[in-house]
């Protein structure tokens, strides 16, 4: 994770008024922010970013399904499974589809379109700390 003593954010989105609005409400809170669109490699920018949260959205112009994969890559890699993730989506059939998965990772949902509070209250939430479904099982032993 981040090493410095102000929370990292990265924001990845396909529009860059929608990177400035979330780099303003994340810097108001304290947080520095990184701002990316999809790109090949996105795994490797997100992991020498180091941040402590991800903010993302999952249907992005052309490349709709874009989201979800770099949140399955997110999830499937140690070295990012642990860092909270909000996604902001318009995309309510989508998240209704994998509400399950969306739950059992930790993931935070913010659907479009909501008010600021609405996304402050999911990032505040993702600074506190919680356990996933997966590491109630292995604290379990299941």
């Amino acid at each position: 994770m981040n090493q410095s003593s102000k929370r990292r954010a990265l924001v990845v989105n396909d529009t860059q008024e929608i990177l400035e609005l979330f780099a303003e409400i994340l810097e108001g809170l304290g947080y520095e922010t990184v701002l990316m669109s999809y790109a090949p490699r996105e795994l490797e920018r997100v992991r020498e970013t180091e941040p402590d949260l991800i903010v993302l959205d999952f249907l992005m112009g052309d490349r709709e399904l874009l989201g979800w994969q770099l949140l399955q890559k997110l999830k499937m890699d140690r070295r990012t499974d642990s860092i909270p993730i909000i996604v902001c989506t318009a995309a309510v059939k989508a998240v209704e589809e994998q509400q399950g998965y969306l739950t059992e990772q930790g993931v935070v949902v913010v659907l479009k379109p909501f008010n600021v509070d609405q996304l402050e209250e999911a990032i505040r939430a993702s600074e506190k700390p919680r356990t996933t479904a997966r590491e109630a099982q292995k604290a379990r032993g299941d």
